[in-house]
């Protein structure tokens, strides 16, 4: 009896003693470096200056892939076949791929976003179907702030696989305003007044100097394009002060700005039907 258990002893209890041990060390030993090899690839990330949420999603990912490697070399080490396993692995990989393709797209448009900045957080932008100040950018969506103060979720396969307009990107605008007047009203004075009210305005910009012209010869109107250039933070304010101080101005010297309107001519026969 004591030959059978030292014979059952010597022919699997050491075996897989000594097998668990060093599948335990190899655990720990590898954890241990993969530790070390993180830390190492977030000191240098983090001194070329790449955003700290990328950092920490590259780290993660490295850590997963790394652990995984060593679980496997682990139980491999047990005399586990691990060719079934990472089969068994890689086919659940790829169902969860599929299930989750939009997901990924998501993913990967955040992975751009936070490498090429087209934007940043503070910056007012129109992308998505949605205008509005970005809030936060995260890997698989992007929160924008309305005009209106309304938060919209937006994900970032939708805003990376259209058209960005970043209106923050720039130091300065140009402000695109059209005024029309009469065909009747003194054509220069019109074009002196706009730029008497431009040259008031300390927020217009000397350079790159404003435009005042002539534009289109219109049904009712003779159009002006007034495009004076200005700070970007400045945009909204310069154009909604300066239609407001041309139309005071107009009024105030007698230009008449007309607005869509129809004549009727109508002709009264004066002689009597016959028979009537």
């Amino acid at each position: 009896m004591d030959t059978f258990y030292a014979d059952y002893i010597d022919a699997y209890a050491v075996p897989w003693a000594i097998n668990i041990f060093f599948a335990l060390a190899i655990f720990l030993v590898g954890r241990g470096l993969i530790r070390l090899v993180v830390n190492l690839l977030q000191r240098i990330l983090q001194k070329a200056k790449v955003d700290q949420m990328l950092i920490n999603f590259i780290c993660s990912i490295i850590n997963v892939l790394l652990l995984l490697f060593v679980i496997v070399a682990a139980v491999d080490q047990l005399g586990v076949d691990t060719t079934s396993l990472i089969a068994v692995v890689g086919a659940a990989g790829l169902a969860v791929g599929l299930a989750l393709q939009d997901s990924l797209k998501n993913f990967a448009a955040g992975v751009l976003l936070i490498v090429f900045r087209p934007f940043k957080e503070g910056d007012f932008v129109e992308a998505g179907g949605v205008s509005g100040i970005v809030e936060h950018i995260s890997i698989f969506s992007t929160i924008m702030r309305t005009g209106d103060n309304r938060e919209v979720v937006v994900p970032n396969g939708g805003i990376y696989g259209g058209v960005i307009v970043n209106y923050s990107k720039r130091a300065t605008r140009r402000v695109d305003m059209v005024f029309g007047i009469g065909y009747d009203a003194d054509l220069l004075k019109a074009k002196r007044i706009f730029g008497e009210i431009l040259a008031a305005d300390e927020r217009v910009l000397a350079e790159p100097a404003p435009v005042i012209a002539v534009a289109a010869l219109a049904d009712s109107s003779v159009n002006f394009n007034v495009r004076p250039w200005v700070k970007s933070a400045d945009y909204w304010p310069v154009l909604w002060d300066t239609t407001e101080k041309v139309k005071l101005r107009l009024d105030e010297e007698g230009i008449s700005i007309p607005f869509p309107q129809m004549d009727v001519h109508w002709h009264r026969d004066d002689a009597q039907t016959p028979g009537a």
